[in-house]
């Protein structure tokens, strides 16, 4: 290969599952013309994180994954060299495609006590299973951010939690868990995003925190991941001045801080890749095409991950790149290709999912993590209660429909949202969260808020809280219910594991 065909090699731009064809072409084209080394699969234009433009054309959203299927075996078919298939599905491949297996949170995980680490490792393993099976070779997670900012709007529910020991440890069990499978993971987002308060896809987040005060926190995971052999870590789009000279710029394109720190200081040897380079935070600061991916390159990033401007990207860096680091990076992701198998690509067929396998997972991993946070029940109460006509449910952005509100009522053998709450001398009340991210207090009304306080306040209640704990906030003072219990998702599997404390 020349020196052109080799940089090319660490472009990874979007491919977006449900797309127009002149779109698709296009990708064929970059494929045919600039010879990229890979495509990172996202949904839609619609629902791309890092997309904030309204889009014109309405699209079939329907069969997402058999289309990315078909996708990937159209654009592997006409690539002179086979293309790293890559993804960003923390959750598994549920995060992007519907109709296929979803895990749990990272916030639920860090919830998990005594097997927190063979679990999350067989989430890993799973995870990267499902998505071997979908032609992935690469999933970009798990996040490694300490989680210290409780009104960080972007990661909240994306990290392990709030102990940097804790979040090293389990972030590195997930990371195994994929490698296990034989997929390609990473740690992110280098150096830590968990004490922001911008959302990097929309501006410069900057963490203003001396070296010391980060090494004692943010860096903690990654130097963990570093000293346990991680391959790839990502780079973000956040600025931490005490690791730059002073300067406000985005770790992604600082060489004092990705090659520098994380490279020489850290000691890593392994693949750097960038987070999605459309992003805010630095998209805007250069208007001419091409410089931001040079900018990106020279920092010491070895793939660039959601470039908008590939063929201007590669010249640039072909103009100021030496051959030796062009040579360096080439054979680092030529190793990766190799090492993940993308060189034996076969025409890919639709996979079918163990749906049961899955079930059965999600059941061990709710017992662990649903639990009762503060307070305490009493069943042989909750049963007098109940055959008094003295017990009501009261749900809220849930149902008598949901899974929890069938088995509260099988175990008291009579409908409990049928108790008025003027009778009743206790009340379970059940919230389901209707958003795991924080804007506009998880997507709760604010009546809504203040009649489940006042109730709290008025009666004996027991809170049963579906969703991300980080929401919990709003729910007034946790005290005033008599006990609290944290289902932290509304999947079955958890509605079920809360269901079955009551009678414990």
């Amino acid at each position: 290969m020349n020196s052109i065909q080799k940089i090319a090699q660490c472009f990874s731009p979007a491919a977006f599952i449900h797309d127009t064809e002149e779109n698709y072409q296009a990708i064929e084209k970059l494929i045919q013309e600039q010879e990229i080394g890979g495509l990172t699969f996202f949904h839609s234009r619609h629902s791309a994180a890092a997309n904030f433009e309204k889009r014109a054309e309405v699209l079939d959203v329907s069969g997402t994954l058999e289309k990315m299927i078909g996708l990937i075996n159209r654009y592997q078919a006409i690539s002179k060299t086979p293309l790293l298939i890559s993804i960003d599905g923390e959750y598994g491949l549920a995060m992007r495609i519907e109709k296929t297996p979803q895990y749990p949170f990272a916030i639920t995980l860090g919830a998990i006590a005594d097997k927190a680490p063979e679990l999350i490792e067989e989430v890993g393993y799973r995870m990267g299973l499902d998505m071997k099976k979908a032609g992935i070779h690469l999933n970009l997670a798990p996040c490694a951010d300490v989680n210290t900012n409780p009104n960080n709007p972007v990661i909240g529910y994306r990290s392990f939690g709030t102990n940097p020991d804790k979040v090293a440890r389990l972030s590195l069990e997930m990371y195994l868990g994929m490698k296990r499978a034989g997929i390609g993971a990473c740690l992110k987002h280098f150096p830590g995003h968990g004490d922001t308060q911008t959302d990097s896809h929309l501006g410069l987040p900057v963490i203003q925190k001396t070296k010391e005060e980060l090494k004692k926190e943010e860096l903690i995971p990654f130097q963990y991941g570093i000293d346990h052999g991680v391959e790839m870590i990502m780079v973000g789009h956040l600025a931490a001045p005490a690791l730059s000279g002073g300067k406000e710029i985005a770790a992604s394109i600082s060489r004092d801080i990705t090659t520098d720190l994380l490279k020489t200081e850290m000691g890593f040897d392994g693949i750097v890749i960038s987070d999605a380079l459309n992003m805010k935070a630095v998209a805007d600061l250069f208007p001419e095409p091409g410089l931001l991916e040079w900018e990106a390159f020279h920092a010491g990033n070895d793939i660039l991950c959601f470039s908008d401007h590939v063929k201007e990207g590669i010249s640039a860096i072909s103009k100021n790149a030496t051959k030796e680091e062009i040579d360096i990076v080439f054979e680092k992701i030529w190793a990766l290709k190799d090492k993940l198998g993308v060189f034996d690509f076969k025409k890919l067929e639709v996979p079918q999912f163990d749906w049961n396998s899955h079930s059965e997972l999600q059941s061990r991993l709710a017992k662990e993590y649903v639990s009762i946070v503060s307070g305490k029940t009493d069943s042989a109460e909750l049963n007098r209660l109940a055959n008094e006509g003295k017990l009501s449910h009261q749900f809220f952005f849930g149902n008598n429909d949901t899974i929890f509100s069938k088995k509260l009522n099988q175990k008291f053998d009579l409908d409990l949202g049928n108790t008025s709450i003027d009778k009743a001398e206790k009340v379970i009340i059940s919230v389901f969260v209707p958003s795991h991210k924080p804007l506009n207090q998880f997507g709760m009304y604010e009546e809504t808020l203040a009649e489940i306080k006042l109730l709290a306040q008025a009666k004996s209640c027991i809170l049963v809280h579906f969703g991300n704990p980080l929401a919990l906030k709003h729910l007034g003072n946790l005290e005033d219910f008599e006990a609290v219990i944290c289902g932290y998702q509304s999947f079955e599997e958890a509605q079920e594991a809360a269901a079955d404390l009551f009678l414990k």
